[in-house]
C-alpha cells in the first residue's frame, strides 16, 4: 500500500461515519481512527454562550429602569460594574482542580493575588495552569468543571 492509497483511505473515512478501520496485508498493518466530534462540540458551545452573554449584557440596561422604582436593586448595579473578569487565554477543557480527588484551586469567596493559579485548561493533552492577572475576591465561577471553553470566554468574576 503506498502513501496515496493511505491518503485516499483517510479522506474516505473522514467523509463517512466509520470511527475506525484496520487493514492487514502480508507484513503491513494500518489502523485509521477518526476523532470523536469533540471539536464540533467545542465550536458549538461558544455559539450557544454568545447569545447568553448578549442577553446578560441587555439585562443590566433594563435594571436601571427597575432600580428607579425600587431602592434595594440600586446597590446591586454598582457591584456588577466594578467586577473584573478573568477570561480564558486559550481553547480547551476547563478544570477547577489538579485532579478529580484534589481540592479546587479557588472557590467563591477566596482572596486571590496576581500570579495565583486559578484553574487548568487542557489543550491537546497539555495541562496549562492559568494564573490570575488581578488581585481580589472571587465572586463567581462562570464555567462548570470539565467543560469546553473558548478563547476569551469569561471564567471567573473578581471583585478588586
Amino acid at each position: 500500500m503506498d502513501f496515496k492509497q493511505i491518503q485516499e483511505l483517510v479522506k474516505m473515512i473522514n467523509k463517512s461515519n466509520i470511527s475506525e478501520l484496520s487493514i492487514e496485508q502480508d507484513k503491513f498493518k494500518i489502523t485509521i481512527k477518526q476523532k470523536d466530534n469533540e471539536v464540533q462540540q467545542v465550536i458549538a458551545v461558544p455559539a450557544a454562550a454568545a447569545p447568553i452573554q448578549t442577553v446578560a449584557a441587555v439585562a443590566p440596561a433594563a435594571a436601571p429602569v427597575q432600580a428607579a422604582t425600587s431602592a434595594p436593586a440600586a446597590p446591586a448595579a454598582p457591584k456588577a460594574d466594578n467586577l473584573i473578569t478573568i477570561k480564558s487565554p486559550m481553547i480547551g477543557t476547563f478544570y477547577r482542580s489538579a485532579g478529580p480527588d484534589k481540592a479546587p484551586f479557588i472557590n467563591v469567596g477566596d482572596e486571590i493575588a496576581a500570579g495565583k493559579v486559578v484553574c487548568i485548561i487542557e489543550a491537546m493533552k497539555l495541562f496549562n495552569e492559568i494564573e490570575s492577572e488581578v488581585s481580589g475576591k472571587i465572586v463567581k465561577v462562570l464555567v462548570d468543571d470539565a467543560t469546553p471553553v473558548e478563547y476569551d470566554q469569561p471564567l471567573f468574576l473578581v471583585e478588586p
